[in-house]
Parts: C-alpha cells; structure tokens; sequence
C-alpha cells in the first residue's frame, strides 16, 4: 500500500481557447486572448462530502447536472472573451459595409459552429467521481461576471442539451424505425431487437457527429484544449511536476472523459432497454395513429429514464477509472479511447500552458478556500503565471 498521501481527483472541461479545472472545493478558468495575455478566474465552491447527494446513483445525476451547469457558464465565459477579441480586431481594420454585410450574412453559419461548440465542449467534459461541488460558478458567464452574462449563459446550456435529446435519443429511434421497415424486420417497437438497432443507432450518430463537428477548425481547437487538459491531468495524477515537458509525454486518452461517458451511456441504454421495452411497453396505451403514435409514446416514456442510465453510467465509469486502468481489464476502456480520438487532438506546448495555468489555480484555490475570492487576474503570458508565489507553489 502506498504511503503517499490521498490527493482530490481533478475533472476539467475544454472552452473556448481555453480550460477549465475543477476540484472538490474550487474551480478555475484561464483562457489565453488573441493579445497573448492570459485571464484567470476562479473561486471556491461548497464541497458535497454527506447528505443525499453524495449516495450511489444520486451523486451521479447531482454531478452530471453540475458538472453540465459549471461547463455551459465557463464556455459562455470564453465565448465572450473570444467575441470581444473579434469585435475589437473587426473595428481596428476598420473594415467598411460591404465587410459588416457579409459578417450578417454568415450569422447563420455563426449559430451552428456555436452549437457545435457547446456540443463538443460537453463531450469534452470530464466526470469527475470523487466529491459532488455546490455552490455558484466563478463570478458569473459573461465576461464581466454580470446578470446578463449567467442568462446567456444558462441558455447556452439548455439548448444543447435539448439538442443531444433530440440526436441521441429521438433520431436513433427514427433511425431503428426506418431500418426496420426498410428490411421488413416486423419488429415490435418494445421488443429487445429493435431496442438493440436503436441502440447501434445511436452509437453510430454519436461517432458521426463527433467526426462531422471535428472538421470545424474552431471545435478542433476545443478538442486539442481538450487533449492538453489530460495531459496536465495525467501529469498531476503520476505525481510529476507541472510542466510543459512532463505533460506533452502523456497521453491524451483519460478515463473520466466525459467522451467515454457518453459511449458508456449508449451502451447501458442498449441493455436497460432491451431488458426493460416490453415491460415498459405494458404501459404503453393503445393510441389510434398506428406505428408512428406507437413509436412516439415510447419515445416519451423512455425520457424520464434518462436520469437512472446516467446514474448507472456514472458508477459503472467511476468502477472502470479506480480498477480498470491496468492489466487486462483496461480492455474495456477501448470503446471510450477509440472515441476519444476523435474528441481529442494533439495539442501545441501553448495550449499545455492554459490547462496547466488552470490546473495550478485550482490547486492553489483547493488549498486556500479561506483566501478571499479574487478578481479575474491578467497576466502577461505563461511565465508570469510560474512568476505567482500561489500559483507557482501550486503542486497538489
């Protein structure tokens, strides 16, 4: 047994030319601007150590619904750092109105990279199993930390997930449905094979988004931001100092990623729905609209067992993460790693710098959540980061 002593788990999440890291008592965000200079926000937040919240199966719902709330405000955060660089380059060039016309007309294209963005930034999100957070997030979702800011920013979070819903819960169906018909299978809507199909089904778009959303060269940028938070992740759990040269030799596969989490949950919906359709289908009222009524209402009964699935997923991923690391048994982290090569990239040494800038302020905030809560903090580049006597002594 080893006599070191037990250290907190960190997760972390991917933003926009940036990262988020967050342990049991704080979180941090540092994004590098378009200037070069580097801004830092963290606070501390309320540790869940008892009570409900902290029982197999609640804790994984309370942490998912956190951990989604924390990673939609931190992404509008950054969204908003990256938008006032823009404006602020845009009016420099004092481009002219055939320019500003142009840039109205692509507003279209704006708002699905921005859906992407925020799709990807949840795949990239890691669960984190050690202690549920409470508490608010650091200092609000706009940039400014205002009231304005945290409106943009919760619903920067609930239209992706009614987004996913509709993706990964709603097209696999449709997709089981169109397969069934297409070759005659005369499956019943309830019956364990086309809960099976329906399962494949989502599988298959999960991986087809992730690659169609991988080739926007913004959302590539989140994945390589996300690639270089496992490996400061890594480089803090092997005990190694926190520095670019230690963290670029790790790799990018980690397996509390929220990537994997979402596989995992695609899997468990193929086996508590092909066990559980036709109980569940007992209940399902005779409804006049044929197949297609059929297929909706089950649609509809299938929802309010979402929770339960990421609740299993969630203890089921922390089992795999504590005792599946090595030996033979890593074998069943392969379907996870195998996505998780699309949901992270390589990243440059400069992206290491923010998530190990952001892994070092929340080590820094785990150790002194008494020390009073901070303004967002600029510095000049990574080395005046090192040059901080909290952050530089920030080790875990």
């Amino acid at each position: 047994m080893s006599d070191q002593p037990a250290r907190p788990y960190i997760g972390g999440q991917a933003v926009i030319e940036g990262v988020m890291m967050r342990s049991p008592s704080s979180v941090a965000i540092v994004c590098r601007r378009r200037s070069g200079e580097l801004v830092v926000r963290e606070q501390p937040m309320a540790a869940v150590s008892k009570g409900p919240r902290t029982w197999p199966f609640v804790r994984g719902v309370a942490t998912l619904v956190e951990s989604l709330r924390l990673g939609s405000q931190a992404l509008r955060w950054s969204a908003d750092l990256y938008e006032q660089d823009l404006a602020a380059e845009e009016a420099a060039s004092a481009k002219g109105p055939a320019s500003r016309r142009s840039s109205s007309g692509s507003a279209s294209g704006a708002s699905l990279t921005s859906l992407a963005l925020s799709m990807a930034a949840i795949a990239t999100q890691d669960v984190e199993p050690a202690q549920v957070a409470g508490g608010p997030a650091p200092g609000g979702s706009g940039a400014d930390g205002s009231a304005d800011g945290k409106k943009r920013g919760g619903g920067m979070g609930i239209i992706p997930i009614l987004f996913a819903v509709l993706l990964f819960v709603a097209a696999p169906q449709a997709g089981a449905e169109l397969v069934n018909k297409v070759f005659g299978l005369g499956l019943e809507v309830t019956s364990p094979g086309f809960q099976a199909i329906t399962g494949v089904a989502k599988l298959a778009i999960v991986v087809a988004y992730l690659l169609l959303i991988r080739q926007i060269s913004e959302v590539r940028r989140v994945f390589q931001y996300h690639g270089a938070e496992h490996k400061a992740i890594s480089t803090y759990e092997a005990r190694e100092a926190l520095e670019v040269e230690n963290a670029r030799r790790k790799t990018a596969m980690h397996p509390r990623c929220g990537t994997t989490f979402l596989v995992m949950v695609a899997l468990v919906s193929i086996v508590v729905f092909s066990v559980a359709g036709a109980s569940l289908g007992a209940f399902l009222p005779k409804l006049p609209g044929g197949r297609l009524v059929e297929s909706v209402g089950f649609f509809l009964m299938k929802l309010p067992f979402l929770p339960l699935i990421a609740a299993v997923t969630f203890e089921i991923q922390r089992l795999f993460a504590r005792y599946c690391t090595t030996g033979p048994l890593r074998v069943l982290l392969w379907p996870g790693f195998l996505v998780q090569k699309i949901t992270t990239a390589e990243p440059e040494d400069a992206q290491l710098e923010i998530a190990l800038a952001s892994l070092r302020a929340t080590l820094w905030r785990e150790a002194s959540v008494t020390a009073p809560v901070q303004p967002d903090r600029v510095f000049a580049d990574y080395s005046k980061v090192l040059a901080d006597p909290g952050y530089a002594g920030a080790h875990g």
